[in-house]
């Protein structure tokens, strides 16, 4: 049977958790199709159809699917699931909004945020905030599966494309709609797919201090992070928040300032393949889980590394 991936857009561009998704759906099966649900959003499909071992991509095109409300994203994916085997999508807040009403539609369990697919009923996920993997196998018909972004390669396009058919949108059901939102736009790197991040703590001080953190990322090119204690100071604002209820990321490198690294803060960053420590607490648990770690002031520390940039 086909597995199905559902792909999450702004109906111009895919959002890098598709990619992911794909290939974690390549280890469940070869016949992969895509379902893009959208408004306007032939462009994405046919982006979608450049990924390597997709096999199909689905349109479904309506207006009141262009903002990927989650009941009228999940009524189209339940319009389709009879002939698959699995469902996937990146567990984001898209997919994590989504999903669990296509699971509890279908009265399947949910297998979330999985990072490793063992086989095609079983797989791998982190359980107590990282701290033990937990191997689940499932005998439900239909898998429902949402993919730990930061575990699974992206899916590379390979030249070729995929057939693009249209389906039939199913009817709004009205229960929610879409007024307004605010994006806040900045010239750094997203968070969730940046390759440096620079995150600062509690220990950072201040929001006045944070500039420092900013500084410091603004040098490497890199997108700013914090920890939930920071954003909880109101140091800033809750979407640059790295964690188990944050953004889960795994940089090439991972700068950690002021922060003591509580078990959900290291369990987003665990996947990071370097960690540099800056923290006056010789003690703090971060550094169990540093690459590298400088014991200092960080008012004093940050800004000579900042220079030493220069």
């Amino acid at each position: 049977m086909p597995i199905l991936v559902v792909a999450e857009h702004d109906n111009q561009s895919l959002k890098n958790g598709t990619y992911h998704a794909v290939s974690a759906a390549a280890l469940c099966g070869q016949d992969i199709h895509v379902l893009v649900a959208g408004s306007a959003c032939q462009g994405v499909a046919e982006k979608a159809a450049k990924m390597a071992g997709v096999a199909k991509v689905l349109v479904a095109d309506a207006p009141h699917l262009e903002h990927g409300l989650p009941e009228d994203v999940a009524a189209q994916v339940l319009s389709i699931t009879g002939e698959y085997s699995h469902i996937l999508v990146g567990a984001t807040s898209f997919g994590k909004a989504m999903m669990p009403r296509v699971a509890a539609k279908l009265d399947v369990n949910q297998i979330s945020e999985i990072t490793k697919v063992v086989s095609v009923d079983t797989f791998e996920r982190p359980v107590y905030a990282g701290n033990a993997i937990a191997t689940v196998q499932s005998s439900d018909p239909v898998k429902v599966i949402t993919v730990r972004t930061t575990a699974f390669a992206p899916a590379v396009e390979d030249g070729s494309a995929a057939p693009v058919e249209p389906v039939a949108a199913v009817a709004g059901n009205g229960k929610s709609s879409y007024l307004s939102h605010q994006v806040d736009k900045s010239h750094r790197p997203e968070l969730s797919s940046a390759k440096i991040v620079v995150a600062g703590g509690q220990g950072v001080g201040s929001a006045e201090n944070f500039r420092l953190i900013e500084q410091l990322a603004d040098k490497l090119g890199a997108a700013v992070g914090a920890s939930r204690s920071a954003v909880d100071a109101g140091f800033i604002s809750n979407d640059l928040q790295v964690g188990q209820t944050g953004k889960i990321v795994a940089p090439d490198l991972y700068i950690a300032v002021g922060i003591s690294g509580a078990v959900q803060h290291v369990a987003g960053i665990k996947d990071a393949r370097t960690i540099v420590v800056i923290n006056q607490d010789p003690d703090a648990p971060i550094f169990l889980t540093a690459d590298y770690g400088i014991v200092g002031d960080l008012n004093k520390l940050v800004p000579e590394l900042i220079a030493a940039l220069d």
